[in-house]
């Protein structure tokens, strides 16, 4: 690939990811919600801190945290590169380096977007609203993925948009299923591993309700549901289904394309999508493990963006697994 190709690359990649980044997180808030409605409020706000390592970043700007201050941080704080507004203003600047290559369909929609988002203000944060903004987010976020399924040409420029996604969306499953294993964890006294209101949510959130119900049509219960999301391949949201997209793409950009160096990003996978076995995940759970295992999960991922960028994208080895800032 040349310079000008391997910039386009990491863009489209990049876009593709904060728009899925900016989707998951609008459902993580709307979850999360649900389930401090039902818990100890403040205390459970701060779960969403820990799943995105943000802890440290928001006590020192805001203290403890409430779920006005936590949503305010995760919906309009410019400054936090976390939030739905710096999500979507991160896929705007690499559209905006894109533009000779996506359509004009596509930038127009995330021009319109983003200028909605802008206008969200605190009003917007209330309990009564948040279903209503989260579902606004996820709209926007739905509309841009069908336009570009739509209008964007079959070429590499595809492979990359679809392998951010893909890698974006398998971090958020295990962050969303995380929100609902440490909110448990926090109702002291509390059967809530066993309560099946909380699972229910989880699975709407993900939009994974009726897809669980025609894969168990009689229980809902903390393993059955994990499996789901971590493990069925059916399932469009789970990381099973999204680590074979992973898969397929570098294949494609091998064989298609000449792209040698997807090899080790695919050898790095294989590793990935053996530790997610059923039976070894069903093991795990039984320990009470789910959640070192969405970490270790989200790390492998990390490394694997690092293997692509020094593939494909120019990154220096020694910055292998970090994150650049959004492509202006």
């Amino acid at each position: 690939m040349t310079r000008l190709l391997a910039r386009y690359a990491e863009c489209i990649f990049w876009m593709g990811r904060y728009v899925e980044r900016a989707e998951n997180l609008a459902r993580i808030l709307d979850v999360q919600e649900t389930f401090s409605r039902d818990s100890r409020g403040a205390h459970d706000w701060g779960v969403v801190l820990d799943i995105n390592a943000d802890r440290r970043r928001f006590e020192e700007k805001h203290g403890q945290p409430s779920a006005q201050s936590v949503l305010r941080f995760y919906v309009l704080d410019r400054e936090n590169p976390n939030s739905l507004v710096s999500d979507i203003w991160a896929a705007r600047e690499n559209a905006r380096t894109l533009r000779p290559l996506i359509t004009t369909e596509m930038w127009v929609q995330l021009n319109i977007f983003y200028n909605r988002v802008l206008t969200l203000g605190i009003d917007d944060l209330a309990e009564e609203r948040l279903s209503r903004l989260c579902a606004q987010i996820k709209d926007g976020c739905d509309a841009h993925y069908g336009i570009t399924a739509g209008t964007l040409y079959r070429d590499e420029a595809w492979a990359f948009y679809e392998l951010g996604r893909a890698i974006e969306c398998a971090d958020q499953t295990t962050r969303l299923l995380d929100a609902k294993l440490l909110a448990a964890a926090l109702r002291e006294g509390d059967d809530a591993a066993g309560d099946v209101s909380y699972w229910t949510a989880l699975l709407r959130s993900a939009a994974g309700y009726q897809a669980f119900r025609r894969r168990h049509p009689r229980e809902i219960n903390q393993e059955k549901v994990t499996l789901f999301m971590l493990c069925d391949p059916s399932f469009p949201r789970s990381v099973a289904h999204h680590l074979a997209a992973i898969e397929e793409h570098l294949h494609h950009l091998r064989r298609r394309y000449g792209l040698r160096a997807a090899s080790r990003a695919i050898e790095h996978l294989d590793g990935l999508r053996d530790d997610l076995e059923p039976a070894k995940v069903t093991r795990v759970i039984a320990t009470g493990s789910v959640h070192a295992l969405d970490d270790f999960i989200q790390q492998s991922l990390t490394e694997l963006t690092g293997i692509l960028g020094r593939s494909f994208f120019g990154w220096a080895p020694e910055h292998a697994l970090e994150e650049p800032a959004a492509t202006a």
